[in-house]
C-alpha cells in the first residue's frame, strides 16, 4: 500500500496539488487550486486504508490512532517532499489527508506579503497572530517570518508544533523545534516549559485551548515575542474569540492584557485568480495607540475602520482593501472580489467609480487537468 501511496503523492506534486484525500470505500481525490479532483479509478476498502496506516506509522502511533481515533504526524517522500498527515475514523472506516509541506522556505518578498509584515520581525516582545481557515497559508507565512529573523538576528527560538512542518536550520539564531506527541505531551505543557528555557521568541503552532492562550499572553507580558495561529477570519473576530474563551469575570483582565501585548494580526484568505490559481488576500492589524484604545474600551466593532484609515500611515489594511488591490493588479475578477468581500455592496460601489477605481485583466484559459474529473461529474 505504501508504494501505491507514493504514486498518489507524486501525482499530487506533478499537478501542483495541496492535499491528498484517501477515504475507505471511495475514490482517491486531490485538491488542486482549491478544488477537489478525482484521481484515477482506485477505490480503497477499509482493510486497505488500515493496512496503509500500519505501514507508514510506528507501532506506538498506530495504537494511539486506535485509541484516540485520530492521529497527526509527518511523512517524507525522498529528501525533497514532506507531508502533514491526519488519519481519522469515520463511519466507513479510516480516512487520511496528506498536506504537502514545502521544503524550501519562501521569503516574505517571495510571498508578496504587505510590506508592514516585515515590521513584525523587528519587535522584541508581544504577540503576533496569523489567522485564517485551514489551508490559507498560515504556516507558510509564519515560516517566512521566522526565517527572516533567523537570518538577521541572534535569538533563541523555541517552536511548539503538531506536527513540525517547516524545518529551520540554525543560522544566526538557535532554534529548538518540539513536536507534540514526540517531544511534548500538550501545547500548554510545552509552552509552560519554554518559559524556563531562556527563549527570546516562542512559536506556538496553534492556540487551541484556554490554557494555551493564557500562557501565551503571560509569555508575551513577561518580555517574550510570541507567534501563533488561530482559525479566525479577521482581526476583529480574532480579538473577540480570544476574549470570549474566558469566563465573564476574567474578560476585563484578558482584554487589558491583550490590548497591551497584541502587536499584530495577519489574517489570510486564498481567493481564485483569473489564471485559475489562488492568491492570498491579506488583512493586517498593527498595534497603534488607537488600536490599543479600541481593544481596551471594548470597541472592537471600530477596528475595521481603524485598519482602513491606517493604510497610508501604518500599512494596515482590511480584506476589502486587499481585494481592491488585487483587482487593480488584474489578479482577480470583479465577480471574485464581490464574492469574497466583507461588504459586497460597498465593494460594488467602488467598482462603479464611487471610491477607488479598478483595472481588471481578461480571464486566462482554463487549465487542463487531463487525468482528473471534477467532483460534480461523479
Amino acid at each position: 500500500m505504501e508504494e501505491r501511496l507514493k504514486l498518489y503523492l507524486q501525482a499530487m506534486i506533478s499537478n501542483e496539488g495541496s492535499d491528498l484525500h484517501i477515504k475507505s470505500g471511495s475514490q482517491v481525490r486531490l485538491r488542486v487550486h482549491g478544488t477537489l479532483k478525482v484521481l484515477g479509478e482506485d477505490i480503497l476498502n477499509a482493510d486497505a486504508v488500515d493496512r496503509l496506516a500500519r505501514e507508514i506509522t510506528t507501532l506506538e502511533q498506530y495504537e494511539k490512532l486506535k485509541n484516540e481515533r485520530n492521529l497527526d504526524f509527518s511523512y517524507t517522500l525522498g529528501k525533497e517532499h514532506r507531508f502533514r498527515v491526519n488519519f481519522f475514523y469515520q463511519m466507513d472506516g479510516l480516512s487520511a489527508v496528506f498536506r504537502i509541506i514545502p521544503v524550501d522556505i519562501l521569503s516574505l518578498d517571495d510571498l508578496d506579503l504587505p510590506k508592514v509584515v516585515k515590521s513584525f520581525t523587528e519587535i522584541h516582545r508581544g504577540l503576533v497572530l496569523v489567522t485564517g481557515v485551514t489551508g490559507s497559508g498560515k504556516s507558510t507565512t509564519l515560516a517566512a517570518i521566522l526565517d527572516k529573523i533567523n537570518r538577521e538576528k541572534n535569538k533563541h527560538i523555541i517552536t511548539v508544533e503538531d506536527p513540525i512542518e517547516f524545518i529551520h536550520k540554525d543560522r544566526g539564531c538557535l532554534i529548538n523545534q518540539r513536536s507534540i506527541g514526540q517531544d511534548a505531551h500538550t501545547f500548554s505543557d510545552a509552552l509552560r516549559a519554554a518559559l524556563r528555557e531562556d527563549p527570546d521568541i516562542i512559536l506556538v503552532g496553534e492556540m487551541r485551548d484556554l490554557e494555551t492562550i493564557d500562557i501565551a499572553l503571560h509569555a508575551a507580558n513577561t518580555g517574550h515575542l510570541v507567534f501563533s495561529t488561530l482559525h479566525t477570519l479577521d482581526a476583529k473576530e480574532t480579538i473577540d474569540r480570544i476574549i470570549g474563551m474566558f469566563a465573564n469575570e476574567e474578560q476585563n483582565r484578558i482584554r487589558s492584557s491583550l490590548a497591551s501585548v497584541l502587536e499584530g494580526v495577519i489574517s489570510q484568505r486564498l481567493v481564485p485568480t483569473v489564471e485559475k490559481g489562488r492568491v492570498a488576500a491579506i488583512e493586517v492589524l498593527k498595534k497603534t495607540a488607537r488600536i490599543e484604545q479600541l481593544i481596551m474600551e471594548d470597541r472592537d466593532y471600530e477596528i475595521p475602520d481603524a485598519l482602513f484609515e491606517g493604510k497610508d500611515i501604518y500599512g494596515t489594511q482590511t480584506f476589502d482593501q486587499a481585494l481592491l488591490d488585487l483587482l487593480r493588479a488584474g489578479k482577480i475578477s470583479e465577480e471574485v472580489a464581490l464574492e469574497y468581500a466583507t461588504n459586497a455592496s460597498d465593494m460594488k460601489l467602488k467598482m462603479q467609480g464611487v471610491g477607488k477605481g479598478a483595472i481588471v485583466s481578461d480571464e486566462s484559459k482554463e487549465l487542463d487537468f487531463f487525468e482528473f474529473k471534477d467532483e460534480e461529474e461523479d
